[in-house]
């Protein structure tokens, strides 16, 4: 049942059971009847401190026990006049544990504790530290006010004043922070100059460009090259949804800095994308003086130091990699340029490895295709520049989504046979979490076995993979489907990313209510890569929570992954955002930036405007900021290499 708070009279007091089976029962009464109250822990506590025919206040769950309405451990507090007459009470609540409760440190303990603290604190030991300017603009609660206000309220409205202030505080500070490590960073971050476009770029997009480039990808073009001729390193976020046309602006990119005499490296979070880029940007590159090279850590031996010596003496004009990229045997002659792609799998002190690939730092460009919503692109990302992709390549068809239940399953496999009819592929992928690897890897066999059963050999052929086959065997099952040797793909969720086949048309996801929204985007991602409709269907059970209904019908209703990042955000959270975590950013203690993000785009602005009249908060105006903030403990500074 729901929280209730009532008002009423203790009329009886009593120790029921023995030994440890003690527990104190009161009867709480009112005009409408009578409910017990009772506690199993700290009942002695109780026992002194409650008074017969005494008049409470008490809050807590409401329970039906033996078919009596009962209350355990309730908040209990005495009726004051204030509450008796009817007039506006409030009182905070703070959070507490059953070993605090015991000892009375119950929420109402707490809360008086904190007013006796508040009480012999002097206003003037709270300094304010936003400028004048700012609160008289904004109507700001003083910082001394509100932190007596937020605990001790008269009414809502003073609640809801000092909410306001504190968090609008929380949010500004934390985009100067991140605002004033950007501008440090150009200041002192001295970058390569590319003062040319450059022959092999100019050679490549006039003679072996495959398509045209859309108004989106000339625009972030123009961001690069802009950065490239600042004299500043350039450390840009390119966001772009699936299928965009990202890795065309990273090789563009790479061409740029070879063209004035820089190698450039590609790093990619996992060796199959790694190969995938190797191979994609072979076949454009085939009729061009350009050498380029992979290294995993599958290339061992005699390969693997011809590829590190040709890096070293500079022959080698773009590397592509995984981790590999980042160890010490790893020697550029003149390294210029760092990509990585799917940025958010990489740890940031394995991202910062790059920056010391070089005596002056390369520039960095990091790129990913879970876009990010603005209000944790202004936290997280904040110190980065941004770059968006926001146009797909002319001819691609929007993916059609559907949702389907166990009981359709005939009619969803009969679909993927008409699409084979056609010539098409498909994949059909389970889900892998860590926590019931076991389990999940069970349900994978028994699926494939299930798949084998509609679609029996030698009719059709499938391909199954997964992270316990070994590397060379899920390279060959892949590869099988990439050429069309075989017509489905039974899989694990090791093909989120990486596997380009534009002649797959369908992707079945088992098990969808077990997926994040970003996960089963990016998994959607996977087909619509050809000119033919493509199909995405969603395989779930019956039975499906709240939170699993509104991500499928999110997926179903739209294919803007910008759209399903912020809703992802709004179900889940910034603190789950996959990413966010290592960054520190968001260790806010009382805004939410989903909540709240008209007060991070105003504290955002704000913070912008000051930094842009006053760098340095050197002007009388900003004194008591720039105090403020020198007097702060130090902070790390990772988010500068995101």
């Amino acid at each position: 049942m729901d929280f209730v708070q009532i008002r009423g009279k203790i009329v009886s007091i009593e120790v029921l059971g023995e030994n440890r089976g003690k527990r104190l029962r009161a009867v709480l009464r009112d005009e409408t009847g009578e409910l017990e109250l009772v506690w199993f822990q700290g009942w002695q506590w109780m026992q002194k401190a409650l008074r017969e025919n005494v008049a409470y206040l008490v809050f807590g769950r409401l329970s039906v026990f033996n078919g009596t309405l009962q209350i355990s451990h309730p908040e209990m507090d005495l009726l004051t006049e204030n509450i008796a007459t009817g007039k506006q009470y409030l009182e905070p609540v703070y959070s507490t544990t059953e070993k605090l409760k015991v000892r009375g440190l119950t929420a109402k303990g707490i809360a008086k504790l904190t007013k006796n603290l508040l009480e012999q604190l002097s206003l003037d030991e709270i300094p304010e530290n936003i400028p004048d300017n700012i609160l008289q603009q904004y109507r700001l609660m003083p910082r001394n006010q509100a932190y007596f206000k937020i605990h001790l309220p008269a009414n809502e409205e003073e609640a809801k004043a000092a909410q306001r202030r504190l968090k609008f505080e929380e949010l500004f500070l934390t985009q100067i922070r991140i605002l004033r490590m950007k501008l440090r960073r150009q200041q002192a971050s001295r970058g390569y100059v590319y003062n040319n476009v450059g022959d092999q770029f100019t050679e490549f997009y006039n003679n072996h460009l495959p398509f045209p480039l859309t108004g989106a990808q000339k625009r972030v073009l123009k961001e690069i090259r802009q950065d490239t001729m600042s004299g500043k390193q350039m450390n840009r976020l390119l966001q772009g949804d699936v299928g965009s046309g990202k890795t065309m602006v990273a090789l563009l990119t790479m061409l740029l800095a070879n063209g004035n005499g820089f190698q450039a490296c590609l790093m990619a979070p996992t060796e199959i994308l790694a190969q995938q880029h190797y191979k994609g940007i072979q076949e454009l590159l085939a009729n061009m003086p350009v050498n380029v090279a992979i290294l995993t850590g599958a290339i061992k031996g005699k390969a693997r130091k011809q590829i590190l010596a040709g890096v070293a003496d500079g022959t080698i004009n773009i590397l592509i990699g995984t981790h590999a990229l980042l160890e010490n045997e790893v020697v550029f002659q003149n390294l210029g340029m760092a990509i990585v792609d799917e940025q958010h799998r990489f740890g940031v002190a394995q991202r910062a490895r790059l920056w010391q690939k070089n005596t002056t730092p390369p520039h960095i460009l990091v790129m990913t295709a879970t876009p990010i919503p603005r209000t944790l692109a202004m936290t997280v990302y904040g110190d980065l520049d941004v770059s968006i992709i926001d146009e797909m390549p002319p001819g691609r068809k929007p993916i059609t989504t559907v949702h389907r239940n166990e009981v359709q399953r005939a009619q969803v496999m009969d679909f993927i046979k008409d699409e084979i009819k056609k010539g098409r592929q498909a994949y059909i992928v389970y889900p892998l979490i860590e926590d019931s690897e076991k389990l999940d890897y069970e349900n994978l066999m028994r699926g494939y076995e299930e798949v084998k059963a509609f679609f029996p050999e030698p009719k059709y052929f499938i391909s199954m993979v997964h992270g316990k086959q070994p590397a060379d065997m899920r390279e060959t099952n892949m590869q099988r489907f990439v050429t069309g040797d075989t017509n489905i793909m039974v899989a694990t969720t090791v093909i989120e990313v990486g596997v380009n086949v534009p002649n797959a048309s369908v992707m079945v996801i088992e098990s969808t209510e077990r997926f994040g929204l970003s996960q089963l985007h990016q998994l959607r991602g996977r087909v619509g890569r050809g000119a033919e409709q493509s199909f995405c269907v969603l395989m779930t059970g019956n039975k499906l929570s709240n939170d699993s209904k509104e991500r499928i019908k999110v997926m179903v209703q739209t294919n803007d992954g910008f759209v399903i990042s912020e809703k992802d955000m709004e179900l889940r959270g910034p603190g789950d955002i996959e990413g966010t975590r290592q960054s520190g950013v968001l260790d806010l203690k009382l805004a939410d930036i989903v909540a709240d993000k008209a007060i991070l785009a105003v504290a955002r602005e704000c913070a912008e405007k000051i930094l842009t009249q006053d760098p340095e908060l050197t002007l009388p105006i900003h004194k008591r900021l720039h105090d403020f903030l020198a007097n702060e403990r130090s902070k790390s500074q990772w988010s500068k290499i995101s």
